[in-house]
């Protein structure tokens, strides 16, 4: 699979503040990619660095397997890195026109990516009737006239409200599917566990984890269970190789699982020690639990 973007170390000093600290990770085509962290983590600086708007203090990156330099490499890409910027009474097609004049593209695109950002309807609307919902899907279509390989966002649904956040949601799904690789930074895990298929976690600067999202912590859930004799249950479990932690709780005993084990096994051998379970499900952790987990581990 070929390889859009490699990073290799890539290190940004300000002064004393360390934004990015030697970071390394691999952007593959058509997957869609997240930058998950806190404000101050990094993201938006590691974004800038590989742009060519920040300098890096070390560090090197690669864009497309090295095969065109820098300056070839930003004409396959289209990115979102700051706030939408357009003239206010301009319409959303006389601010396009405007785009492909100073990016040297054709024109005849505009009308498909409104299409695609589902304003075609507004096309002649000026620019500052939009709402920021729409103005930033106008920024969406503004990245994709030049047919780019790799779509750059940096919080794409920030500011919005639910519906907007979903049309956005949607519309980098349609373009996913339709072959294009993806890069979102975003500090919303809600956002990147419906986007992504891949994370890269960072936390002040440093990067906790890159792989796929639902392995990004390989934590095999919890179960929740209970019995009527709630002491003998309790002193089964103590004995059992899968189960790690247990919380008591009113309705129950919560078990965090150090092994994959499925609940017909676990209620087979309770049965077998007298117990009787009154209560077993297993529950697969969330990206959130997940996340909290990694980072208060480093």
């Amino acid at each position: 699979m070929e390889t859009i973007l490699e990073i290799n170390q890539l290190h940004k000093n300000y002064d004393s503040l360390t934004a990015v600290d030697r970071i390394s990770f691999q952007i593959k085509k058509g997957h869609v990619y997240g930058i998950l962290g806190p404000n101050g983590s990094g993201k938006s600086t590691t974004l800038g660095m590989v742009l060519n708007v920040v300098n890096p203090t070390s560090g090197s990156y690669t864009w497309f397997e090295g095969k065109t330099s820098n300056h070839d490499a930003l004409k396959r890409i289209g990115a979102i890195i700051e706030r939408p910027n357009f003239y206010p009474s301009m319409s959303a097609v006389q601010n396009l026109e405007l785009v492909c004049k100073i990016k040297n593209i054709d024109p005849a695109k505009i009308e498909e990516k409104l299409t695609v950002v589902d304003l075609l309807s507004r096309k002649h609307s000026p620019f500052k009737t939009y709402s920021l919902g729409m103005k930033q899907r106008l920024a969406i279509a503004s990245a994709l006239l030049n047919d780019p390989e790799i779509l750059i966002l940096d919080e794409p649904t920030n500011g919005l409200d639910p519906k907007g956040i979903r049309q956005i949601r949607d519309i980098i799904q349609e373009i996913a599917a339709n072959g294009t690789t993806i890069l979102l930074a975003s500090h919303l895990l809600d956002e990147v566990e419906k986007v992504c298929t891949d994370v890269v976690v960072l936390r002040k600067g440093k990067m906790l984890y890159s792989g796929p999202v639902g392995e990004m912590n390989r934590n095999h859930g919890s179960i929740f269970i209970d019995a009527v004799n709630r002491d003998q249950l309790l002193d089964f479990l103590k004995k059992q190789s899968y189960a790690g932690s247990i919380n008591t709780h009113n309705d129950g005993l919560e078990v965090t699982l150090l092994d994959n084990v499925n609940t017909a096994q676990i209620n087979t051998e309770a049965f077998k020690n007298d117990i009787v379970l009154s209560k077993l499900f297993h529950k697969k952790q969330s990206l959130e639990d997940q996340f909290i987990e990694l980072t208060n581990q480093n």
